[in-house]
Formats: C-alpha cells, structure tokens, sequence
C-alpha cells in the first residue's frame, strides 16, 4: 500500500507538468522578426522562419546553397493546391525571406512538378520596395497581402 502511494504522489505531479508544457509548446507563433538580418548560412534561423511561413506544414525540405553568391534558398513542399495558390505561396514566402535574410538573394520553390524562382532583386522591383526596410511583421503582412489581391498582377509577375 505505501508503494502505491509513493507512486501517486510522484506521479500527479509530473502529469501536472507535462500537461503545463504541452499546453505552452509552440502553440503561440515565433515573432519573425526576432530572426530580422539572419544570413543564409544560418539554418536554423530560416528553417524557423520558413515553418511559419504559409504552407509552413507542408514543407518537406530545406537546402541552403551559401558557397557562393547568389545565396539561395530552395524549399521543397509536398501538397496539392492550384496553381494560383503555389503562385501566392512563393511571394508571400520570398518576401518575408528577403525581407528576415539579409543576404539572401534567390528563393527556389519547389512544389510538386511546380518551379517557381523568385529574386530579390525582381520581387522588390515589382513591390517598388525594398525589403530590408519593414520592421514589423504585421506591416510587412499587410503590405504583401494587399499585393497578393490582384491575381493579374502576381501572374505577371511569372510570367
């Protein structure tokens, strides 16, 4: 009977504990722009950055090419959307990459048969802004979602 007791008296406790933890773990989203002047070189600030970004669920994989310039980053994803939906998903993801990463220079997309390969350079002459220059993350959502409404535009923009 005492053993019994010792093992309720333990055992509540640590449930208690990790019940708390389960609650608190990732639940909340990162602010994105604590990893703001990250470098391609570090991976684990852009493997953060790009869990969070849209279809952030369904990556499948992240290269970082950093030998030489342009620094790229190539994101692998496994979904099913249209093609419309892959489209906004590469500016969306690429401007908040160009926008965290400051030296990164080409984002590859990857989805399915689907290549998309969006450019700093292009992406922010087609904004008409540069990127580095948001500081906020619901500033810069804004900004991108506002873009993002005209699909004629984010065709042009691949084409």
């Amino acid at each position: 009977m005492q053993v019994r007791n010792i093992i309720k008296y333990l055992f509540f406790p640590m449930a208690v504990i990790l019940f708390l933890n389960g609650c608190n773990s990732n639940s909340a989203k990162e602010d994105l722009f604590q990893f703001k002047d990250s470098f391609v070189g570090d991976n684990s600030a852009v493997v953060n950055i790009t869990n969070q970004l849209h279809s952030g669920e369904h990556l499948d994989g992240v290269e970082l090419k950093t030998k030489e310039k342009p620094y790229e980053i190539i994101l692998n994803y496994d979904m099913e959307k249209p093609e419309q939906e892959y489209k906004n998903t590469a500016i969306y993801n690429a401007t908040y990459l160009f926008a965290l990463v400051q030296n990164a220079d080409w984002v590859t997309f990857h989805f399915g048969n689907q290549e998309y390969k969006v450019t700093k350079e292009k992406l922010q002459s087609w904004y008409g802004k540069d990127l580095s220059e948001f500081t906020t993350e619901e500033e810069l959502k804004s900004f991108v979602q506002e873009q993002l409404e005209d699909e004629s535009k984010v065709n042009q923009f691949f084409s």
